[in-house]
């Protein structure tokens, strides 16, 4: 917690009168009682998300205080949870330097690994994610309305800061393609059937026009237009407009580097443990396929999400894949985060749970795949030492400043089962 964030505890500072002047004057037009609409899950949202007061952690799992390797980690963020807010089981994993995996009880299929991805290879990923792959073929949020040098945003950034970006309304280069502009008044939010076998081949078929880009977006200087970078696409293309994946766009390549750590931790995991009291509803007319997760488990598919200190992740189901039940693996670098994991509505009280760099979470089987989550607040000043500026490492000085505010998290999943024929030639 920063010094005035730690202000906002103390009634008689000036932050804290600052903070409650600013927050009444947010609430006063709101309408009474408001929270008796808010499903279990906005009202843990809102919680998190407050920045007057505070957020109390005390309710949120945070395994890493079960680790006295990560002491420091978390004395120099000041951000904390408890170890023993949520019901969780240890179990160990198959390899992994003898650090254990968590499941829980009460949300078969979701499993924690703690710091399973070591500080190396975050510092390898980090750079990855804004280096080498968000840039083309790549396509990421600013590609609608910016037209982005070849060499991708932060490269440009690095060698020209100043450089002025043009918005893309401003120039010719998308006249000759067909876009679809939003309507106006407030963006409605699309609930986009689930995928499956059976209803693949009319969701491959429907329409995917390209967005409208803004017309009143600025030019702006690499170094301005940096922190508005949100995601970058991985694999399969996906359609943000209809929330399903255009297959005419094809499939990038899934870095070898995000794909070892994506099958190590699901190779890692006892499966057997995780599921051993499931009664195997929902898992199809097979046989649970976690039994073949060894051989048929393949990342084809995903996105890397860049967040800035302010940014939220509000409550969502990812059901675009036709694999409805195959582990989603998410990394985590940079800044820790409240993740909110609940069930297949927003009814269902969500589990908090502190993610902190390196952590990895797999959301796998039919109660957790599809469940709903969402990440409500990042905790700035949680960077840890190995992601700081170092001596010894000149050119990581740029990435070390870049995660000072934000958080990057690269969401994995597997889009096709191993032997699904989809016939992509007909659509």
């Amino acid at each position: 917690m920063t010094a005035p964030t730690a202000d906002l505890l103390d009634p008689t500072s000036s932050a804290y009168k600052k903070a409650r002047k600013r927050h009444i004057k947010t609430i006063k037009n709101r309408r009474e009682n408001v929270e008796a609409d808010w499903t279990p899950f906005r009202a843990a949202e809102k919680k998190y998300k407050a920045r007057f007061p505070p957020p109390d952690l005390s309710h949120v799992l945070d395994l890493a205080l079960a680790d006295g390797s990560r002491a420091k980690e978390i004395e120099m963020g000041w951000w904390k949870g408890r170890v023993d807010a949520v019901d969780v089981k240890e179990i160990p994993l198959k390899h992994a330097s003898g650090r254990p995996g968590y499941v829980f009880p009460d949300l078969p299929g979701l499993v924690l690994l703690p710091r399973f991805v070591t500080d190396d290879t975050q510092r390898e990923l980090v750079r990855w994610a804004l280096h080498d792959h968000a840039r083309p073929p790549n396509v990421n949020n600013l590609d609608t309305h910016y037209v982005l040098p070849p060499e991708g945003l932060w490269n440009s950034y690095i060698s020209s800061p100043d450089l002025v970006i043009h918005p893309v309304a401003s120039s010719s280069g998308r006249s000759h393609e067909i876009v679809v502009a939003e309507p106006a008044g407030p963006r409605t939010l699309i609930s986009n059937p689930p995928a499956s076998p059976a209803s693949f081949s009319s969701l491959a078929s429907e329409p995917k026009p390209l967005a409208a880009p803004s017309t009143t977006v600025l030019p702006l200087s690499t170094s301005a237009l940096l922190p508005k970078l949100r995601w970058a696409n991985i694999g399969w293309f996906y359609h943000w407009g209809t929330k399903q994946y255009d297959f005419t766009r094809g499939k990038e390549p899934v870095d070898p580097r995000v794909r070892q750590v994506c099958q190590n931790a699901v190779s890692a995991v006892p499966w057997e443990v995780v599921f051993e009291s499931d009664e195997a509803e929902g898992w199809g007319e097979d046989e649970p396929d976690w039994k073949r997760w060894d051989e048929t488990y393949e990342p084809d598919a995903g996105i890397v999400n860049f967040y800035q200190t302010k940014d939220t992740l509000m409550a969502h189901v990812d059901r675009s894949e036709v694999c409805a039940t195959s582990p989603l693996v998410s990394i985590s670098l940079g800044n820790a985060a409240v993740f909110l994991i609940g069930g297949l509505t927003r009814d269902v009280p969500p589990v908090p749970i502190l993610l902190r760099s390196g952590d990895v979470v797999i959301m796998s089987g039919p109660a957790c795949r599809r469940a709903y989550h969402g990440v409500p607040r990042i905790l700035e000043n949680t960077l840890p030492s190995h992601l700081h500026v170092t001596s010894s490492d000149e050119d990581w000085t740029p990435y070390a400043e870049y995660l000072k505010s934000a958080r990057i998290n690269v969401n994995v999943r597997q889009v096709f089962p191993k032997g699904f024929e989809p016939h992509l030639e007909n659509h």
